[in-house]
């Protein structure tokens, strides 16, 4: 399945292990806000937008293993890249956003994102040249390639300026490059996700949106069981977007808001959760009581046409979480 999409569900299911199953400091660390010209450098046909404030999680003392947990394989293959051409992206690279495109045709995505920083290109690019990487030059950009750079699974990277680099697959860095050459439409004109993300941006150390399609992917990861309730299958198909919030301070905070079809959808939804929190928490508390507690402070509450979900996590109960590899990706 997507990488990206494991990625949310993985955030998802150990906090909010509801469903299915990236914090300290005496104060709210304030979380960063990403720049609209970067949102505007991605363009309009993504499904899914995801940004993580790396300065700010570092300060926490439990971040570097949860870290390992959460970071999607595509996301280490970039670290790779990174330390190759000597960059430290532990500690060079402040912010990162990501974003899913749905390929053309049949199942899967492009991937792409953008990592915010102090780097040196100059020094990178000969790093590359005498390591013989693999190069390909589209609209006066040079991308290198972390593999053959012809395989789907092939990893492209490139220098914007001194503090951004761009990397992900090439169909997706050349749509990229299309929206900053002007030939294709950004993000920023995307009518249902700009202002979801307008509405997230500052509001977490980390945060994504969900479009529609993606928004049901996840929903089907997340609730698997939906399949076996054809009217809350009907629920979720008709959910329109998602957001995702991560906010920390002595401890962690992670909010989740559907965008339903409409207001009875909404609360139909809440009873439903509901009943799948009560049933969670009788699963958990037989071998996991760590869990079953976070479970306890989960709270379901619909308001109009949204569904919120607010899962507090204590930092006793995050370090336990990480222990037990909750949120370990699947591979």
């Amino acid at each position: 399945m997507r990488q990206h999409l494991r990625h949310w569900t993985a955030i998802a299911a150990a906090a909010v292990s509801l469903f299915a199953a990236w914090a300290a400091m005496p104060q709210r660390a304030s979380a960063g806000t990403l720049s609209t010209d970067v949102i505007g450098m991605f363009p309009k046909e993504v499904g899914e937008f995801g940004y993580a404030d790396l300065k700010s999680a570092r300060q926490y003392a439990w971040f570097p293993q949860l870290r390992e947990q959460l970071l999607p394989s595509r996301f280490r293959d970039f670290e790779k890249f990174l330390i190759s051409a000597g960059v430290d992206s532990s500690s060079q690279v402040d912010e990162i956003a990501w974003a899913g495109i749905p390929v053309s045709k049949g199942e899967g995505e492009d991937y792409i994102g953008v990592a915010l920083g102090a780097f040196n290109p100059s020094a990178a690019e000969d790093r590359f040249k005498q390591q013989k990487l693999a190069r390909i030059d589209e609209h006066g950009f040079h991308l290198y390639a972390f593999g053959s750079g012809t395989g789907g699974g092939s990893i492209l990277f490139t220098f914007v300026d001194v503090n951004t680099a761009v990397f992900g697959s090439r169909a997706a860095l050349e749509k990229m490059l299309d929206v900053r050459t002007g030939a294709a439409p950004s993000l920023l004109t995307d009518d249902t996700l700009y202002p979801l993300i307008n509405e997230a941006n500052g509001n977490g150390i980390i945060w994504g949106v969900l479009n529609q399609k993606f928004t049901k992917m996840a929903m089907q990861q997340l609730v698997p069981q939906t399949s076996q309730f054809p009217q809350v299958a009907v629920i979720v198909g008709r959910m329109k977007a998602m957001t995702i919030l991560v906010t920390a301070d002595k401890n962690l905070d992670m909010q989740f808001q559907a965008v339903c079809g409409s207001t009875d959808d909404a609360n139909l939804m809440n009873a439903a959760l509901q009943a799948g929190i009560l049933m969670r928490r009788v699963q958990a508390s037989q071998g996991n009581p760590d869990l079953a507690t976070a479970l306890d402070q989960i709270t379901v509450k619909p308001t109009g046409d949204r569904l919120k979900v607010d899962v507090p996590v204590s930092q006793d109960q995050l370090l336990s979480l990480i222990r037990d590899r909750t949120f370990a990706m699947p591979m």
